[in-house]
């Protein structure tokens, strides 16, 4: 094997015909600046032992500012450098105080861990840096406790460990000088809503030893990161963005899978394209074979599965024995074979490894040249942290985001405006959700009583929240406050996935293969279902969803499962609309109602549906925002829409796939619903709605700017090259009613007419490097009297065709 020094060599390498587009990011020379006065001369020397000889100006600039007493928010380039911003503050603090503690929270383990190895590398003295997370053993826990004073866990292990046991943790609070909550941007939505309570319930306890930390957070370049830094955490943040580090050349290719021939998929059938899983799969494969070290991000635990096992096999048929340096590593995974996989990547014993977004948060992965992304991972700010992952060792990277037959993802790969040069998203999260905000109030009631003055630290809407709570008998009011009233501490599902997972269990052995979120266990491991691990493939026999179990047999079935569901909507309220004479724009509060039906078997390689069997699982239901539209059916008729319900629903579809766009949010985290005649609008409607109880702020954003989002979408299914519809403009992968009714031609004709109604959306504000400008915040207007009622449409001649529905990650309430 022979390494390709340039990766533009490998690209002349492989199908040109394949790339769409090509972006160089040249190479930048970093600026460094003198250690600032307040660093003790111990601390530098232990830099100076890892190759550091002076820190970046960014990092000296945040870190002043940390020690100085400010908090503060480093939002610059991946492999920038952002973890001196906190360690040097932090170890200088623990240095000149021998009693002073640190606490570092990371979204994922993998972090942390990878943090420990870091700071344990520094080897200052007295620090004992440690973690304390679900994997440490119980024995080590209470030496953790006692003796480490840089703390590395989790927002989980926060919630569920630390605060409940805040009086064994009193002489770590009582000494807390700094709390650091690296990779920030990751914090959105439910979860994100989550962590900042129990950020503030972090603050609340610290102040009841007489403590307030000072908070470093770090973030991959985001929009307007002082702002959500401050909502997280609930204090003033400073942002530091000028990035002054170094930085590798990196070509960046956009890569469109070829579409199969008409035999392979029928004469009459929609145009198809080979799979991403398999692109990338080759991808993987090609660069492995090269000797080029490269990670492929796939958007799911299957799809990482997939992309291991196929790069396996082609590379074991290319150089016997290869396929053993290609592994996949998912979240699921035993905590030993996590660890063992990140010290084979680390080590260079691994060439190549499929991975779900596990990996790409901060882990420090020295020596990898090449990135290949299979799908958009649903944010800018995750593309370029994934792309991050290559060229750290200094030399020249390349990165190659592969398409699905989506219709983002195909409109991004022939508009690369819309990726390159253009600033990130703002993280999207929402601390007022009164389904988020209720439980973080109860816990907080279970660690101390909550007083009056307690309540101005959890925001505006905590004193409605707690008198709901108090009617309801969840808290007591006393004089000195409200008091928790049960036994038992409050049950809070922080990252939204409807409780404990669900553990897959072999059932020959009894052995743990590894956990699915219930969230997801409805289509992931139902009875029928085929699950994979490792590349072994195995067939549900059962889903105990009592005792959070599947048992599962070892098979190599040569068909896939992918389980359907029929959806039901109805409105609650309605918080703000837009007349638009025909066309009527609405955000609000829905009931959704869900029930896996049925799954499909497919063959492997051709997609051929085999037969669909049926399934008997519980329904789920969901209180959320939803934004919607109607239109009145004169307008329809106006417009020549013959297919209503089609056009709806493919309407509906590419508005699904093109909502990642405009919102940090993944196509699988929202719904919809779209109906020729809706009960409670007496009009066509199309639903769009967060698949999270509350709400998780993605429909709101969409409300706020739904003219740029719905001119996207009609600008996605009008430049597909294909005729009557297909993956990468209408069709759905999730899609409950088989992708059936749909109508290309009229979902345009229906975003037209919506479009036309609508004020136009205002013109971008262009980026100024290297700071990105303030995205526009979506409105939040008082709750509005009772909308007009939109127009009753004419007694059909036959019955209106049912809604088709298309269900996100939806969790049980």
């Amino acid at each position: 094997m022979t390494l390709v020094a340039e990766p533009a060599e490998l690209l002349r390498r492989l199908r040109s015909d394949a790339v769409t587009h090509v972006e160089r990011v040249p190479a930048s020379a970093g600026e460094s600046t003198p250690w600032p006065d307040w660093v003790p001369a111990p601390l530098r020397e232990a830099f100076a032992a890892r190759g550091v000889t002076a820190p970046w100006r960014h990092q000296a600039e945040a870190a002043s500012l940390a020690y100085s007493g400010k908090h503060v928010v480093v939002a610059t380039g991946t492999a920038s450098g952002k973890s001196m911003a906190y360690q040097l503050p932090a170890l200088a603090t623990l240095l000149a105080d021998p009693r002073a503690t640190a606490l570092y929270l990371a979204p994922t383990k993998a972090l942390a861990a990878d943090q420990l190895r870091a700071v344990a590398a520094l080897d200052v003295d007295g620090v004992r840096p440690a973690c304390y997370d679900g994997d440490t053993p119980r024995e080590e826990r209470e030496w953790v406790r006692q003796h480490s004073r840089f703390v590395l866990t989790n927002p989980d292990m926060l919630h569920h460990g630390i605060l409940p046991g805040h009086a064994a943790w009193s002489t770590f609070l009582r000494r807390l000088a700094f709390v650091v909550i690296d990779e920030c941007h990751t914090y959105r939505g439910v979860f994100g809503s989550h962590v900042s309570h129990v950020l503030r319930r972090l603050r609340r306890a610290a102040a009841r030893y007489g403590r307030a930390p000072v908070f470093v957070l770090a973030s991959a370049t985001s929009g307007d990161p002082a702002s959500s830094a401050e909502r997280l955490t609930g204090l003033p943040v400073t942002a530091v963005t000028d990035d002054a580090s170094p930085r590798s050349g990196v070509t960046f290719a956009l890569w469109e899978p070829p579409l199969l021939s008409s035999s392979s998929s029928g004469e009459d059938a929609a145009p198809v394209r080979r799979s991403a899983l398999r692109e990338s799969a080759d991808l993987l494969t090609e660069a492995v074979v090269n000797g080029i070290r490269t990670l492929a991000f796939v958007r799911s635990r299957r799809g990482a599965e997939v992309v291991a096992t196929t790069a396996r096999r082609s590379l074991d048929e290319a150089v016997p024995g290869l396929g053993s340096r290609v592994a996949a590593y998912r979240a699921g995974y035993l905590r030993e074979e996590r660890r063992s996989l990140e010290n084979a990547l680390l080590s260079g014993e691994l060439l190549g490894l499929a991975s779900t977004n596990a990996l790409e948060l901060g882990v420090d992965l020295v020596g990898l040249d090449a990135v290949v992304i299979c799908g958009y991972p649903g944010t800018r700010a995750s593309l370029w942290q994934q792309a991050g992952r290559a060229g750290r060792s200094g030399r020249e990277a390349l990165a190659v985001l592969v398409a699905r037959d989506d219709p983002l993802d195909t409109y991004l790969i022939h508009h690369p405006e819309a990726l390159f040069g253009r600033p990130v998203e703002a993280t999207v999260l929402d601390p007022g959700n009164p389904y988020v905000l209720a439980p973080q109030l109860c816990s907080a009631a279970y660690e101390a009583p909550l007083t009056r003055a307690d309540l101005a630290l959890f925001g505006p809407s905590a004193p409605d929240v707690v008198a709901n709570l108090v009617a309801s008998g969840t808290l007591r009011q006393r004089p000195s406050g409200w008091y928790w009233t049960h036994k038992q501490r409050p049950e809070v599902d922080l990252r939204g996935t409807g409780g404990n997972p669900i553990c897959v269990v072999e059932s020959a052995t009894g052995r743990l293969l590894g956990t699915v979120d219930p969230g997801s266990s409805h289509f992931m491991v139902h009875p029928g279902a085929v699950y994979l691990h490792q590349g072994v493939s195995y067939v549900v026999d059962d889903l105990d969803l009592d005792d959070a179990v599947a048992l599962v047999h070892q098979e190599e079935p040569d068909w896939s499962t992918h389980a359907r569901d029929v959806t039901s909507l109805s409105v609650v309220s309605v918080r703000s609309y837009v007349d638009a004479g025909p066309v009527g724009l609405f955000f609000g509060d829905v009931d959704v109602t869900s029930q896996v039906v049925s799954y499909q078997r497919r063959k492997l390689g051709t997609g051929e549906v085999i037969d669909t069997r049926p399934l008997d699982l519980p329904t789920r239901e969901l209180r959320t925002t939803a934004v919607w539209f109607t239109l009145s059916p004169a307008s329809l008729d106006r417009a020549g829409i013959e297919d209503v319900p089609g056009s709806l629903h493919a309407a509906e579809h590419a508005a699904i796939g093109l909502l990642p766009l405009v919102a940090t949010c993944d196509r699988w985290d929202i719904g919809g619903l779209s109906t020729a005649s809706h009960a409670d609008t007496e009009a066509p409607t199309v639903f769009v709605y967060d698949g999270h109880p509350g709400g998780a702020g993605f429909a709101e954003r969409a409300y706020g700017i739904a003219a740029s989002w719905l001119s996207a979408t009609r600008d996605a299914i009008a430049g597909c090259a294909c005729e009557t519809g297909c993956p990468s403009c209408v069709q759905s992968p999730k899609c409950g009613n088989g992708n059936n009714p749909l109508d290309k031609a009229g979902a345009v004709n229906v975003l037209n007419v919506v479009l036309a109604s609508l004020p136009p959306p205002s013109p971008p504000t262009p980026p100024t490097p290297p700071t990105p400008p303030t995205p526009p915040t979506p409105p939040t207007p008082p709750t509005p009297p009772t909308p007009p009622t939109p127009p009753t449409p004419p007694t059909p001649s036959a019955p209106p065709a049912p809604p088709s529905a298309d269900q996100g990650r939806m969790h049980a309430v």
